[in-house]
């Protein structure tokens, strides 16, 4: 970097020094000094000038700035040239003395800049300070810490300015007034003190090796007499420290005779001080630094002042202080390093001082001593050479004490008398037992919670120092090895020395090793002349046995393994170099483990190996039976070490295996039977496997000891019932019993596969059961002993696992099979079934797990039995609570994994699909158990079957798996159980099912399926608890499966996901009906045959749920199949009992969820509904003249369906686009269903449930008919429609026959009012079926379309020539009410458009008149319906068209005036008034007036009719006529006078009579007064108002609801206008 960069990147640096915040000052001072790497002198320049140029700079920020000067000075010193130095030292000069107060930090930082240039140039940094430091006057206070620290960092440098520094410096000690001055030259005194000795130190390395100590004698001891005299009776405790700093190091500079003469007064001075400061490191180095320099005199003052020094230090060492702290540890080394000197100038007084305090009671005065002779030992070894053995007899009291601290520090203080040879002393012995004994202290799992006062220490700190101790004093040590060889040898059998088995033999192997190399002769061990030390037989067994629990005790496994490779010639000398191939590989595989993850039965089998191995190179029958001994002589030793203890056991039976000897054997087994502790399990297990592994090589002499054993008094003395005086305890002859059974278990597991089948059910299974069950009194007694029952239950399972591993096995038949699975299930029934708290059942399951697969087979009831009192037994054992869940954790895992072998193997022996099913249908009700740890269970267990029989899946040909769909069926639905491990499972059996049917479709095992592998992806969804999540990697699973699942089973599959719809799991039920609908969309196109059948399940599915989501779900089942096989789910629903149910209406609603499916199932039920005939003729119709139809189950169901499918919201559009075809459809089904009645099944079913609780909807066919119309109109957007219908009574008129066809005319006026638009199309699909062949259905529909001819709106939908044709089509048929409804339809056009009459005149004329001639009708009302018509269009036509066939009319109505009917009178009366008004004015009146006369008898007499409505027939129209559109007149109304125009064509004077009476005055308002013909010929009318109706006015001709066709009366009254006195006089 250039100089000018260089400058321009400090200034920048140099701005930012003065930001704020404190962070950034520190990272510029760090940039400062990086810059001062690469460029020192720019740098430095460049601070230099920018503090001189703002001398206003805060001396925080001055002081940032030289802290970089300083490191910047320091690190590149040797660069610097003498000007550069010159100049900083200058600049920190000014800096450090421009504030006369003081300002610690900005002075100390230019102090530090002064010392790092005076390393090297130390006459220019001088040459200025003494400018500053001159006689006479007192310097600045930094001045005076710069020369000190200056003298302390450049020792050569400095020491030859000390003389006139020292010259200047006395005077200006007694003008120092001020403490901080005072204790500035303290340091100052102090540092030149230090200088000084180093100086004389190092003189031959000095610049001038003439200087003396004497040269500073002078000046020092008249500083001292300042110091010690005057400022350290000073009150400031910082003074009195600085003081004592300074005494330490001056007094050696003091002349010999002044310092003997103050030593008396210095001493007392010094020790006062430890009473008066809480930190006494200072007072402790200056006492030190005192008593060196006084011993190094040879001082004889010291001596009186012993007792008081040794006192007050040892009071020092064992004061109770925090240990932790740095100045405590100070201050205890400076003690030590006082009682070192002491030791080397009084080690008598000081060991007679200290030794004593051996026995003080307080434990901190015990420590603390010991702390001491332990430094003394190493420190003033020379001057303790000749007390050692007064030390080692004091150290006899210490080996006593129980207290931890003092046990440390005994172990410390023979630790450092090894290293000086005290141990090699008598008593040395004592010293290494000592440490051994720690080294066994059970090591402490966790240490001790300290407070913050305590000192306590944990034993684990004693064991682990004397375990340091030990291997430091076995390796470091040189000349320990002699006494630790051979004599550490004997602590390793002893057990209290157990735990110290690691460091000893550790320890052993370093010595053996070093022996090795001095010679063979110095290596071997001689056990016998030294009886102290254990034999090689005792070594070998002891080191084998503890190594069998390799990770206790630091890693005794390995440690003793190395031990006995080590001494391998010790042992036999056959060994050496077997073992050196052998043990290796056992410390490998200890290295590749852990405890928790070594497998313990492995880590035997290995040992016991190597065992087997060590005695076959052996090969010494001796030998070998040296060491069974010795191992039979140290089982006592572990009698609370059950673990070890059984591995010995082992170790015995592998050793007495390999031994030749029979006698040898068969002692040894009898003495084991007979000193083993049967009460104790472990010890029973493992002399049962010793007896194993011996009947390996000895079978015969092994049962041959058990039988004699079994024959001994030890049973027979216990066996009466009335003994008295047994011998043995109950619980002891159970214990016994135990081993035996077990011993014969473990012989038939171990002995050769050869020789144990012949015995199996000759010897071992009947001395089995013989101690199992005794005799009482001659009846079969079974112990209850838990213990017993274990010990017999694992020995038969090995002897059932003896058989199966034998070859011969196939051919073997075991007769006692039965029996024995009997006993194993009675066994397990006894267990508790909601806890666990012995192994037995799991080893009754293995038992019977080996017991399965000999021959002969199980009986099938046997088998299932066996597998459901297993199940029950295991999977309804409760969870542990947290407590106890790590101890019972491993033994419910080891029972799973036995029931899992049971079930496995139960399986093996039906590898087919049906077995399959089988173990499956055992573990269903567990599957779908309301607790949670059962299912989690079941399900594990059901994967664990699956994986098993798609392992050892064996496929000859091409075969289905025929019950597919029931397993995932079964399993699929728990993907969303509760718990996440129940779903993790149910993944799983999923998984292998699928891959099941692959194999079965002839893939390969090792084939996989990328669909089928997604499965394990989706696991992790599983876990998830959010239900979206959950409930979408089912749908996921549904499609994996749907794309795997073969067609045939898909139905199956379906059947039992709705069996899961019933699952008290509401998510599993839920997950059924994902997966079910996921099923149905994707793969439901072939499902077409199986509609019905499904839409049943689900029907009865809904009604055993209440869950709204199931209910949800079934709905979109229901869709998904109807929008794939829509026809056949109708026809399923159709099949439903009628009256629907909630479920089945439910469904029907389903079906309406989207537009197209509704219309296609809405056209489905049109078309079901209107092809069937609707109703059937009853017998009792056929035999009788009583009408009786009852209707047809079919189009009932579909009416219903209709209404059902109707009434949901969302059918909607559907309806609006088949509104015309629905609405025809459903009023036709109406007038079909009008008095019929239901089948009597129906009927029967109907009275039931009314009983029960009345149904919300009636199933009486044309009410249900009605309903569904309603529902159509509702959902059409015709709610106008059916308020009216149901304000005017309509609904209830289409239900009755009397008034079915005033219903179907109010219903067709409501259409025409509300629903116009509609008209067309529905006009249309109503004229299609007039061809009805159902009378009632043309009826319906004719009367319909004349209803709307009598509303203006045909004519503006432009529908009236079509309305005309239509009924014109109808004047033929053969019913008369069609006839007569055609009839009224045309004459309603006289009402609903007026306009349009005179264009359709002779049209309709001829229907009239066709009408009046219709001699079909035997009661005449189709003649009726024509006179009324008549009788309102005559005003409305032509006359041209009306004139010629008036005549032929009055003619044709003359009959009917005498008609017995009412209305055929009435109506004929009146239309002969009407045709009388209609000749008048058109020639016609003498033609007429013939049938007036002809007519006029009969008229008279009907003045006197009893029927009112005859005698008072008016013939003028009360109904007002609207008025016709282009005609030019207004409404008909009567002429003037109110003359009616019966008689208008009569002349007046032929008929007139002059006497006539004159007019009656008019009634009463609303009074009846009826105008008689008399008042017609008269020519008198009366003004009154007319309440008179004629027939069919109110309606446009209708027959009337109660008095028949055409005798229906209108409100409409006539005009009450009299005649003019012109009408009066011109009569008619």
């Amino acid at each position: 970097m250039t100089e000018s960069y260089v400058k321009k990147l400090a200034a920048i640096l140099l701005d930012a020094i003065t930001d704020k915040d404190p962070l950034v000052q520190e990272q510029v001072c760090g940039a400062l000094c990086a810059l001062g790497e690469a460029a020192p002198e720019e740098a430095l320049g460049a601070c230099e000038e920018y503090l001189r140029q703002h001398e206003k700079l805060a001396h925080p920020y001055r002081t940032m700035i030289l802290r970089a000067m300083e490191v910047v000075v320091s690190s590149h010193i040797g660069e610097l040239d003498k000007a550069k130095a010159r100049a900083v030292t200058l600049l920190a000069s000014s800096e450090m003395t421009r504030a006369k107060e003081l300002v610690c930090d900005w002075q100390r930082a230019a102090s530090n800049v002064l010392v790092a240039v005076g390393k090297r140039f130390v006459g220019t940094v001088m040459e200025e300070l003494l400018s500053k430091f001159q006689p006479g006057a007192l310097p600045h206070c930094s001045v005076v810490q710069t020369l000190a620290n200056l003298a302390a960092s450049n020792v050569f440098g400095m020491v030859p300015f000390l003389t006139s520094l020292l010259s200047t410096m006395l005077p200006m000690l007694g003008m120092a007034k001020h403490d901080a001055m005072r204790v500035a030259f303290c340091c100052a005194l102090q540092h030149f003190s230090e200088s000084i000795l180093e100086y004389l130190a190092d003189l031959d390395q000095a610049p001038d090796p003439t200087v003396r100590k004497d040269t500073f004698a002078t000046d020092m001891l008249s500083a001292y007499d300042i110091l010690f005299t005057h400022w350290l009776q000073s009150r400031e405790a910082k003074l009195r420290l600085a003081v004592l700093e300074a005494l330490g190091p001056m007094s050696h500079l003091l002349p010999g005779e002044k310092l003997e003469e103050q030593l008396p007064k210095l001493l007392p001075g010094v020790l006062a001080l430890y009473k008066k400061h809480a930190e006494t490191v200072h007072v402790s180095k200056s006492l030190g630094q005192i008593l060196e320099a006084a011993v190094s005199m040879g001082s004889r003052t010291l001596e009186p002042q012993l007792d008081s020094l040794l006192a007050a230090l040892h009071a020092q060492i064992c004061a109770p202080v925090e240990s932790s702290s740095p100045l405590v540890v100070s201050n205890q080394k400076e003690v030590l390093r006082c009682f070192t000197v002491l030791a080397r100038c009084a080690p008598d007084r000081l060991l007679a001082f200290l030794l004593p305090k051996l026995d003080a009671s307080n434990e901190r005065t015990r420590v603390g001593t010991l702390q001491v002779v332990r430094h003394v030992i190493n420190s003033a070894a020379s001057q303790m050479e000749v007390k050692k053995p007064f030390i080692l007899s004091s150290m006899r009291l210490p080996l006593l004490d129980t207290n931890t601290k003092v046990k440390r520090a005994v172990v410390q203080v023979i630790s450092a008398m090894a290293h000086h040879g005290y141990l090699e002393q008598p008593g040395g012995e004592a010293m290494v037992e000592y440490i051994v004994q720690q080294c066994a202290l059970p090591p402490e799992t966790e240490l001790q919670k300290l407070g913050p006062d305590s000192e306590d220490l944990t034993a684990d700190s004693v064991r682990a120092v004397s375990v340091s101790a030990l291997y430091l004093v076995s390796t470091a040590v040189d000349r320990m090895s002699d006494v630790l060889w051979p004599y550490l040898l004997a602590f390793l059998t002893p057990v209290r020395f157990t735990g110290a088995l690691t460091p000893l033999c550790r320890s052993l192997v370093y010595l053996a090793q070093k022996r090795q190399e001095v010679g063979a002769e110095a290596f071997l061990i001689q056990s016998d002349s030294n009886v102290t030390l254990p034999s090689p037989y005792a070594i070998t067994a002891r080191l084998l046995t503890v190594s069998s629990q390799p990770y206790m005790g630091d890693g005794r496994g390995a440690a003793s393994l190395r031990l006995l490779n080590a001494l391998h010639r010790s042992i036999h000398p056959l060994l050496g170099q077997r073992w050196a191939t052998t043990i290796p590989p056992l410390l490998e595989h200890l290295d590749e483990f852990t405890e928790e993850t070594l497998s313990q039965k492995e880590w035997e089998e290995k040992l016991l190996a190597f065992l087997r191995d060590t005695l076959a190179v052996v090969s010494d029958n001796t030998w070998i039976c040296q060491l069974s001994l010795e191992m039979c002589k140290q089982l006592p030793c572990y009698n609370g070490l059950p673990q070890e203890k059984n591995f010995l056991y082992k170790c015995v039976g592998t050793v007495l295996g390999a031994t030749s000897s029979k006698d040898v054997v068969r002692r040894q087994l009898r003495e084991l039977l007979e000193t083993a502790g049967h009460q104790e399990e472990a010890e029973r297990e493992g002399l049962a496997c010793c007896f194993g592994i011996c009947a390996i090589s000895h079978l015969d002499d092994v049962l041959a000891q058990l039988g004699d054993f079994m024959r001994s008094d030890v049973f027979r003395k216990s066996t009466g019932i009335f003994n008295i005086f047994k011998e043995r305890s109950e619980n002891e002859l159970e214990k016994l019993k135990g081993t035996v059974i077990l011993c014969y278990g473990h012989v038939a597991a171990r002995a050769p596969r050869e020789l144990v089948l012949p015995k199996v059910e000759s010897d071992l299974l009947p001395n089995m059961f013989h101690y199992f069950s005794t005799k009482v009194l001659g009846i079969k007694v079974e112990t209850k002993d838990p213990a017993l029952k274990l010990c017999l239950v694992q020995s038969m399972c090995m002897a059932s696992q003896a058989i199966c591993n034998n070859a011969q096995a196939g051919s073997f038949h075991f007769s006692r099979k039965p029996e024995l699975v009997a006993q194993m299930m009675e066994f397990i029934k006894a267990e508790p079934p909601d806890s666990l708290r012995s192994p037995l059942r799991k080893k009754a399951m293995l038992a019977c797990t080996y017991l399965v697969s000999l021959e002969p087979a199980l009986e099938e009831q046997v088998r299932a039995d066996l597998v459901r009192h297993c199940l029950h037994s295991v999977l309804s054992v409760l969870p542990d609570p947290e407590g106890e869940r790590d101890h019972q954790e491993s033994l419910y895992l080891d029972t799973m994994h036995a029931l899992e072998d049971l079930l496995t193997s139960l399986l093996r022996r039906d590898m087919t699909p049906q077995g399959l099913q089988i173990m499956v249908e055992h573990l269903r009700p567990w599957i779908k158990s309301p607790r949670g740890h059962e299912r989690v269970r079941a399900l594990g267990l059901s994967a664990c079957l699956l994986r098993h029989f798609l392992d050892h899946l064996r496929v000859g040909a091409l075969v289905p798996f025929h019950n597919l769909g029931l397993l995932i069926g079964l399993f699929s639905p728990r993907c969303a159980d509760l718990w996440p491990a129940t779903r993790q499972e149910a993944v799983s059996c999923v998984y292998a099912l699928l891959y099941l049917q692959l194999g079965y479709e002839g893939f390969a095992r090792d084939y996989r399926d990328d669909v089928v592998e997604r499965l394990l992806t989706l696991k992790d969804g599983l876990v998830d608890p959010d239900p979206d999540v959950l409930f979408h990697t089912c749908h996921s699973i549904g499609q994996i499966i749907a794309k795997r699942l073969p067609p045939e089973q898909l139905i199956s599959l379906l059947l039992t996901m709705f069996e899961g719809l019933g699952d008290p799991d509401k998510n599993c039920s839920r997950a059924a009906t994902v997966m079910i609908n996921c099923l149905l969309k994707e793969r439901g196109h072939v499902l077409l045959e199986k509609v019905p059948e499904l839409v049943t399940v689900l029907r009865s599915k809904l009604r055993d749920t209440r869950e709204e989501d199931i209910l949800k779900a079934a709905q979109h089942s229901v869709y998904l199949l109807a929008s794939q096989h829509c026809a056949a789910v109708v026809a399923s629903l159709l099949g439903s009992p009628l009256p629907f149910d909630s479920h089945t209406c439910t469904l029907w609603r389903a079906l309406a969820v989207e537009p197209s499916l509704t219309t296609q199932v809405l056209g489905l039920l049109l078309d079901k509904m209107s092809r069937d005939v609707p109703f059937k003729e009853t017998r009792a119709f056929l035999l009788s003249s009583s009408p009786g139809r009852e209707a047809t189950l079919l189009p009932l169901a579909a009416t219903c369906a209709l209404y059902e499918v109707m009434s949901a919201p969302a059918s909607g559009p559907a309806v609006l686009g088949l509104y015309p075809q629905l609405f025809a459809a459903l009023l036709l089904r109406v007038s079909c269903t009008v008095g019929v009645v239901l089948p009597r099944t129906l009927q029967a079913k109907e009275r039931r449930s009314a009983a029960v609780a009345p149904a919300p909807r009636t199933l009486e066919p044309c009410s249900s008919a009605v309903e569904a119309l309603q529902a159509m109109l509702l959902r059409g957007g015709s709610e106008d429609v059916v308020q009216r219908m149901e304000l005017e009574g309509g609904w209830q008129l289409l239900r009755t026959s009397a008034g079915h066809e005033e219903g179907v005319a109010r219903l067709a006026s409501a259409m025409a009012k509300f629903a116009g638009p509609r008209l067309p199309l529905v006009m249309a699909a109503l004229v299609c079926t007039q061809g009805s062949i159902y009378e009632i259905q043309r009826v319906t529909s004719t009367g319909f379309l004349a209803e709307l001819l009598n509303s203006n709106v045909v004519n503006d939908l432009m529908l009236l020539e079509s309305l005309l044709d239509s009924l014109a089509a109808r004047q033929k048929d053969p019913c008369a009410s069609v006839r007569r409804l055609v009839l009224r339809g045309l004459a309603n056009i006289a009402s609903g458009s007026p306009d349009k009459v005179q264009a359709h005149g002779p049209q309709l004329l001829t229907a009239v008149l066709g009408g009046l001639d219709d001699g079909d009708d035997p009661h005449s009302l189709v003649a009726l319906e024509a006179m009324v018509g008549l009788a309102r269009l005559l005003d409305l036509m032509e006359p041209q068209d009306l004139h010629p066939v008036l005549p032929h009319v009055a003619i044709r109505i003359r009959p009917f005036f005498d008609s017995e009917k009412v209305e055929l009178r009435s109506a004929s009366i009146r239309l002969f008034g009407h045709l009388n008004k209609a000749c008048h004015g058109g020639g016609c009146e003498d033609g007429f007036l013939e049938q007036v006369v002809g007519g006029l008898v009969p008229l008279l007499l009907h003045l006197q009719d009893p029927q009112a409505a005859v005698s008072s027939v008016r013939p003028v129209h009360e109904r007002p006529q609207p008025q016709v559109r282009g005609a030019g007149r207004g409404p008909a109304e009567a002429p003037p006078g109110g003359a009616g125009p019966a008689l208008r064509g009569v002349p007046q004077l032929r008929l007139q009579t002059p006497d006539a009476p004159p007019p009656r005055p008019a009634g009463p308002p609303g009074e009846h007064q009826p105008v008689l013909l008399q008042e017609q010929l008269g020519g008198r009318p009366r003004c009154r108002p007319d309440a008179h109706r004629v027939p069919g006015a109110a309606r446009g001709g209708r027959a009337p609801a109660a008095g028949g066709p055409g005798a229906a009366h209108s409100s409409a009254p006539a005009a009450a206008q009299g005649p003019s006195p012109a009408g009066a006089r011109e009569g008619c």
